[in-house]
């Protein structure tokens, strides 16, 4: 069972990483998006990441400057990753996301290994579940009266 409340970054991975390599076309990324379900691809290069490449940036730093579909990711992709380790807490990720102004942060082994991305989207799904759960019986004794606990009979 799943704890109340999320503490360490692997707890709050969804999903395992999409990754691709850093020749990988633009077309090919965009792709592999769509078929995958998910709007960033972590680019690595023997096992660790170099970057990281979004829906946005093929938007706006690819398609929006005319680059043609067989440029590589490594052309757009962002590549001043921060990233922590699965067993750091997460309130150090909501400090990077702040501080940095970005959405993902690699997870990575004490070799610099990806082994998963945490994203503030999952960070606010855990947390957003935990306060549904959190507020679920206070919001039954409101909607339908608080039920005292039957006493002892006391002859």
């Amino acid at each position: 069972a799943r704890r109340f409340v999320v503490v360490h970054l692997q707890e709050a991975i969804r999903r395992q990483p999409v990754v691709v390599s850093p020749d990988t076309t633009l077309a090919r990324a965009a792709k592999t998006m769509e078929e995958q379900g998910v709007g960033a691809l972590v680019v690595v290069e023997a096992g660790k990441p170099t970057g990281i490449v979004t829906d946005r940036d093929i938007t706006v730093r690819a398609t929006a400057r005319r680059y043609p579909p067989d440029a590589r990711v490594d052309s757009v992709m962002s590549t001043d990753l921060v990233a922590l380790s699965p067993d750091d807490e997460i309130d150090r990720a909501f400090a990077l996301f702040e501080e940095h102004a970005i959405r993902r942060i690699p997870l990575v082994d004490e070799d610099g290994r990806l082994v998963g991305l945490v994203s503030a989207d999952d960070l606010m799904m855990n947390v957003s579940g935990d306060l549904v759960r959190l507020v679920r019986p206070i919001t039954g004794q409101t909607l339908f009266g608080q039920h005292e606990p039957t006493l002892p009979v006391v002859p």
